[in-house]
């Protein structure tokens, strides 16, 4: 059953100040505010239903999506429309994946900049390549000043890689050398004004292959200078690394919290995933992907603990994503429903 509440005031606000509540009859307002709420209404049953009337879990200006998420309308409608109905939904940031993703028609890295400011939506990173055995390829090891200088024609403050540190294998020796990799470009990007930044999937949780009781995210943590490489945690694949490997290869009991790595840690963290799944244990996985708000991680739990952290509000930045929306476009309407939704706890 769908835990999707209806929208907040803030983000009421907010659409009605972008000019929202005379579009296309009210149709897309009256998706996200409900067809038979009125404004007061809507707000209070959703500050009910998401636990009260505390303060907007999700810091302002820090909503962002991945647009991966929506590539099916990137190649088919071009970023301009995209962009238009991301800024209907209330969102303040882009992640790219590419600068074309097959986009109809060509499009420059400046009218790109252009597009995404014009409808209020800070580009805030970019996910490249690592590595790749044509020397010519687009990724870090190839062509890392044509990465860094296309992330800085953006204004990119963030620019990593959604590749694993797999390159050497899987042995402690080989993500120490995956580390060195990172901390170059690193330290390339920070030289721009840029921090460098690796996204996880569920596979960095797993175990050394020459030495079982050792976690490979932890290496990845303990090799990397945390002044130069920084993560961004996809939610979603650390709970599947937690369903898949809370026990060694032998069996003997590695529970961990992914929660806790943030909170260790924070300032390593100025990106998330925020991608949601419905719990089902006969998955390889341990989640069936689901819109956020549907499934069963905690969001006004996670976020919440991090951005109550002192000094921390402001400082992360949550980006909706979901691998392979039913329909991209509810799936981005209704996850930022649901995420300005969420309230404190009093």
């Amino acid at each position: 059953m769908s835990r999707m509440s209806q929208t907040d005031p803030e983000l009421t606000h907010r659409l009605t100040r972008r000019g929202m509540l005379g579009v296309a009859a009210g149709s897309t307002v009256a998706a996200l505010l409900g067809a038979a709420a009125g404004p007061a209404t809507a707000a209070t049953e959703s500050a009910t239903a998401a636990g009260g009337r505390g303060r907007p879990v999700l810091p302002p200006g820090r909503l962002g999506i991945q647009l991966y998420s929506l590539r099916d309308k990137v190649s088919t409608l071009g970023f301009a429309p995209v962009f238009a109905e991301l800024e209907k939904y209330g969102y303040d940031e882009v992640e790219f994946a590419g600068y074309t993703q097959g986009s109809a028609g060509p499009i420059t890295l400046a009218q790109l900049k252009r597009l995404a400011r014009n409808h209020g939506l800070n580009p805030i990173g970019s996910h490249v390549g690592y590595y790749s055995s044509d020397p010519n390829a687009y990724t870090f090891a190839q062509n890392l000043t044509k990465v860094l200088d296309d992330a800085q024609a953006l204004g990119l403050k963030h620019i990593g890689t959604a590749a694993g540190p797999f390159r050497y294998g899987s042995t402690v020796d080989a993500w120490k050398r995956a580390a060195e990799d990172f901390n170059t470009y690193g330290a390339a990007a920070r030289a721009r004004g840029m921090k460098f930044y690796q996204h996880n999937h569920s596979e960095e949780f797993s175990f050394a292959t020459d030495n079982p009781k050792v976690r490979l995210y932890d290496v990845l943590l303990a090799e990397t200078d945390p002044d130069l490489v920084f993560l961004e945690m996809d939610i979603f694949w650390a709970y599947s690394g937690q369903f898949r490997f809370s026990k060694r290869p032998d069996g003997t009991p590695a529970p961990f919290e992914p929660l806790d790595y943030v909170l260790k840690q924070p300032h390593r963290y100025p990106l998330f995933h925020v991608k949601d799944g419905e719990s089902d244990p006969a998955n390889q996985y341990g989640y069936r992907m689901t819109d956020v708000g549907d499934g069963d991680i905690d969001y006004q739990r996670f976020i919440s603990a991090v951005t109550r952290l002192r000094g921390e509000r402001l400082a992360h930045h949550w980006q909706a994503e979901h691998d392979n929306p039913t329909e991209s476009f509810t799936f981005a309407r209704r996850s930022s429903a649901h995420l300005h939704s969420l309230r404190e706890k009093c």
